[in-house]
């Protein structure tokens, strides 16, 4: 080729590495992916802890023995079980107890003849309350305790804070609930003892035309600050009680990653400028060491439900963890395995949320 043909022809471009807009659509679509696949793993979960509730409750038997073993004749008991069913065969009742759940209809109630998903509707709102209250605690105590047992690490204080994290979430929340109403409602009597509100409230809050069963927002539609003041008041004991429970690990987590924060290459950097050790782990390690607390939420969220079992039987909480102790009292397994299953699904979908949360503010996550 002659070198005016050369010249002619146009010279071909280098190669250039995959432009930002390629690398976002791949990573958008590594992101939908992961978002369907962690929605997908909410079914198993589901149907594991469904199954297993299910098959534990028939180890002792039929529920309407259960329930009502002795309170009815011989006759009437096997009346009862054969209109209820569950003289079949255990595999026959639980395929259809699946189909059920499917569309929504959970069953009835033995003890007190109520449809499932009424229970769940009166009482759900009231421990999902509760555990927003628990949550706000362990942020308050958590976070900033954390932070100040890395600032003072292997000093006294640290020591003492770490002491006080193994104490909050190794004490039975029951135990905690019982000091706390011991010190503050019975020796100073400055909190109320049981109860969401005094009666009076309950009476005013129960004439709104768009009553939610949150009674925080509710107590707000009334516009009476002593209605407020009331239910707040209220909250205080059972929050404190249950979110001490769950701040003992944030303690303990923030510390940690405060700590491994403080140790990297561009923290040092900062600090041989001159850079003063509060204002690093105030401006350079505070944000890192959130990202593990978001991780974990989820699991606390199971903590959480879990003692609240304990904590509304304490105080008289009427929220799902005191309807399902009356319940196992009673034997009822149709309304245990219908709060059961209402459990799994918040704690599930929790999870999924705090997953996608996770995996976009988290670049080690990968997917």
């Amino acid at each position: 080729m002659t070198a005016t043909a050369q010249a002619l022809v146009p010279p071909v471009p280098p190669a250039s590495p995959a432009s930002p807009v390629a690398k976002s659509k791949a990573s958008g679509g590594g992101l939908g992916r992961y978002i369907v696949i962690r929605f997908l793993l909410i079914i198993p979960t589901i149907f594991i802890l469904v199954t297993l509730v299910f098959f534990l409750m028939r180890a002792t038997g039929d529920p309407i023995t259960a329930a009502l073993g002795g309170r009815l004749s011989g006759a009437q008991l096997q009346e009862r079980i054969h209109a209820a069913g569950y003289d079949r065969p255990i595999l026959v009742q639980y395929f259809e107890y699946l189909g059920q759940i499917v569309t929504g209809n959970f069953g009835t109630s033995i003890s007190d003849n109520r449809p499932i998903t009424e229970i769940l509707a009166t009482y759900g709102v009231a421990t999902l309350e509760l555990a927003f209250y628990a949550l706000i605690v362990a942020f308050i105590v958590g976070i900033p305790l954390g932070m100040l047992a890395a600032y003072f690490r292997d000093k006294g204080q640290d020591a003492a804070l770490r002491v006080f994290a193994i104490l909050c979430y190794a004490t039975p929340v029951f135990f905690a609930g019982i000091l706390l109403k011991l010190i503050f409602a019975v020796w100073l009597n400055v909190l109320p003892v049981a109860g969401r509100a005094t009666t009076s409230s309950e009476f005013e809050m129960q004439d709104l035309p768009n009553r939610t069963g949150i009674y925080l927002i509710d107590a707000f539609q009334t516009g009476d600050p002593a209605v407020i003041g009331d239910v707040l008041t209220h909250a205080v004991l059972p929050a404190i009680a249950l979110g001490l429970l769950t701040a003992g690990v944030f303690l303990r987590l923030v510390r940690t990653n405060v700590i491994g924060t403080l140790s990297t290459d561009y923290v040092d950097a900062a600090r041989s400028r001159g850079v003063s050790e509060y204002r690093l782990v105030r401006r350079h390690a505070y944000k890192p060491a959130l990202i593990p607390i978001i991780t974990v939420i989820g699991l606390q969220i199971a903590l959480l439900l879990g003692g609240a079992v304990l904590t509304e039987s304490t105080f008289e909480w009427k929220g799902l963890g005191f309807q399902l102790a009356q319940y196992l009292a009673a034997r009822d397994f149709v309304a245990v395995q219908g709060i059961v299953a209402l459990l799994a699904v918040i704690v599930a979908v929790t999870n999924f949320i705090v997953d996608i949360i996770a995996a976009l503010i988290d670049p080690r996550v990968r997917y």
